[in-house]
């Protein structure tokens, strides 16, 4: 059963293919606001890279947020317009799912942490379980200072990790027993996607494209703004 894993949710994009031998061909670009314009190159790329044809795909999986609004739309389109091209399933995974697994080797309290923008983050806590990460808590987008004053109410040691950790470092700094992961872990990978959604696909948990939602936990900021404008906040 080969995979293909669409992930746009922050400011990196990145697209993988895998089956049960593991994730066989992906790409990533940091290239902030440039979604769009570098995801159907990229499945080309893995695609020949992993010497398959795009109809040799099974699955398509995206990355549902949360996360920024329009990398995440751009993502969940163009993964829905392959998968409805194609006539497969589709499988959805939080980016801090994604974020959670990528560190599921640590003992502590995993905690990703996505710049939101506007002052804010995105966070959830996993703990390590066997073949993976269990999470504890429910995404939420917060300020930064009041996400390290429920971190420090915690008393525990944890794992922060993400490109909002390393945004609003300062912020965090002072709590006891944090430890901040290293770059590799800014991202939710598409590698994670693929590796993740893999056990779900075995277990047949799929979506058809139409049924595929994203997590946006708050409004869009051109909806904010315009209700702002409206005087109705």
């Amino acid at each position: 059963m080969l995979i293909l894993g669409i992930e746009s949710a922050t400011a990196q994009v990145g697209v993988a293919l895998g089956s049960h031998e593991g994730v066989v061909a992906s790409a990533h670009s940091s290239k902030d606001r440039r979604h769009a314009e570098s995801i159907t190159p990229m499945i080309s790329f893995v695609c020949e890279q992993a010497n398959v044809e795009l109809t040799d795909i099974s699955v398509v999986a995206v990355d549902i947020g949360p996360g920024l609004f329009t990398g995440l739309r751009v993502g969940i389109a163009s993964a829905m317009a392959v998968a409805h091209g194609l006539g497969v399933p589709m499988i959805g995974v939080s980016s801090l799912d994604l974020g959670a697994f990528a560190a599921s080797h640590s003992s502590r309290l995993i905690v990703p942490c996505y710049d939101a923008r506007r002052g804010e983050v995105f966070s959830a806590h996993y703990r390590s379980v066997p073949g993976g990460v269990q999470r504890v808590s429910n995404p939420a987008v917060s300020t930064p200072d009041e996400l390290a004053a429920e971190l420090m109410a915690l008393s525990e040691e944890i794992l922060f990790l993400g490109n909002g950790a390393e945004r609003y470092r300062e912020h965090f700094e002072m709590i006891s027993g944090i430890e901040f992961a290293g770059n590799g872990l800014w991202y939710p990978s598409a590698r994670s996607l693929v590796e993740l959604s893999h056990p779900k696909a075995m277990r047949e948990e799929f979506v058809s494209p139409s049924e595929i939602e994203p997590l946006y936990i708050r409004l869009p900021d051109a909806e904010i703004n315009w209700k702002v404008r409206d005087g109705r906040s």
